[in-house]
């Protein structure tokens, strides 16, 4: 049995398309950031026996079908990698197991389709569980996790990760990488802020096949746009620019949501306090005259605002005022603590705004984190010794 934790993703430049629906291959490269798994983290418990009868999965709480076609691809890959190894003796994990049937039991310690992005640090996490588990190479990761969910590569490395199109039809070098650790940028700060944790009405996989069959943009913005913007990022990362890397994430979100809208039928992944924010975040750079904070928005309507250390409380006294919350202090930010601090009644005056109360539920405070990591307690299995789910790790 072996239990690990894989983190979040958000994606600065957007994977949107896939040019391979069965190997899950992108018509472009991406590049996220790696969140801290303090806050937000996916925790999968995998254990094989030869007593199970067959594979089993507990998503949150509840059974799911193991059938799923690409958690099946994840499974049969990282079995076929681990028969692999033991024919050439390289691998020191107990032979026998990988024909044994396996029960994985997972929760996330976040709204599960709210827009952040759960299947990518749930596809990593089962993916990581099972090497752990059979002793499979981490090289080979990354391109099993692609085929659970694409944007699932990214979330094995910490830090600053791009997804690199590649061009081999086998997909073989469509693989992530790390361009930059968590400890790369320290001063780098995040903020998801949580308008709905409702299910989107249109799921990233269907919405990515309609774009790809109707939006002309996405072609242009694969072909032209994303290669160029790829190169500038990672420069900016390196050269920790905020106001350069806060405006490339603001304009790659937008052209993101542009391509919903030229998609036919179009797609509202974006709502009115959606728009609101952005509005505000474009007032509030606007008033200091440089980028200090920028947001980007997933299939979704939450967003996720990066910004560094030294204007995180002012920001958020910001949000708080033109946002009024339902609830006080710590239930309001969770996470990472941020100090509370006064806003000059000049800058309430020049944002000119109406508030808008409980347009937003709650934020969440991080920054960037370390990839997957094996939890060495086995006080924290979700399964118990019979392989079942623990109480704990049951819905009611």
């Amino acid at each position: 049995m072996v239990t690990c934790t894989g983190p979040v993703n958000i994606a600065v430049i957007k994977y949107w398309g896939k040019r391979d629906e069965d190997l899950i291959l992108p018509i472009n490269s991406s590049l996220s950031v790696t969140l801290h798994q303090d806050q937000l983290k996916t925790t999968t418990t995998i254990a094989c026996s030869r007593n199970f009868q067959q594979d089993r999965i507990w998503l949150n709480g509840k059974e799911e079908d193991i059938s799923n076609p690409r958690l099946q691809s994840c499974l049969q890959e990282i079995r076929r990698f681990a028969r692999k190894r033991r024919n050439t003796g390289g691998s020191t994990s107990d032979v026998s197991s990988v024909s044994h049937k396996v029960h994985i039991c997972s929760v996330n310690n976040f709204p599960t389709a709210a827009g952040l992005a759960s299947s990518a640090s749930g596809y990593a996490c089962l993916v990581y569980t099972l090497s752990q588990l059979f002793g499979v190479e981490s090289e080979q990761l990354s391109a099993v996790a692609r085929q659970g969910s694409g944007s699932a590569c990214r979330s094995l490395y910490g830090g600053f990760v791009q997804w690199k199109l590649g061009e081999r039809s086998d997909g073989k070098d469509s693989l992530a990488e790390q361009v930059g650790s968590e400890s790369h940028w320290p001063e780098l700060r995040v903020l998801v802020l949580v308008v709905s944790a409702e299910q989107k009405s249109v799921g990233s996989t269907s919405g990515m096949h309609t774009s790809v069959g109707t939006s002309q943009l996405l072609k242009y913005r694969a072909d032209v746009v994303v290669p160029s913007r790829m190169e500038e990022m990672i420069r900016v990362i390196r050269q920790r620019d905020f106001p350069a890397f806060g405006e490339l994430t603001m304009k790659d979100s937008n052209q993101f949501h542009a391509i919903c809208l030229d998609t036919y039928p179009p797609i509202f992944y974006l709502n009115n306090i959606s728009h609101r924010i952005i509005s505000l975040v474009h007032r509030y750079n606007q008033y200091y005259g440089e980028t200090r904070v920028a947001y980007t928005f997933d299939a979704g309507p939450n967003a996720v605002i990066y910004t560094l250390e030294d204007h995180l409380p002012e920001f958020v006294q910001v949000v708080r005022h033109f946002f009024p919350p339902e609830v006080n202090g710590a239930e309001f930010v969770k996470g990472l603590p941020v100090c509370s601090t006064e806003l000059s009644e000049d800058l309430k005056r020049n944002i000119n705004m109406e508030p808008t109360p409980k347009g937003i539920h709650y934020i969440i405070s991080t920054k960037a984190g370390p990839g997957p990591c094996v939890v060495k307690d086995p006080n924290h299995h979700l399964l118990g010794a019979d392989g079942l789910p623990k109480k704990s790790a049951i819905s009611d």
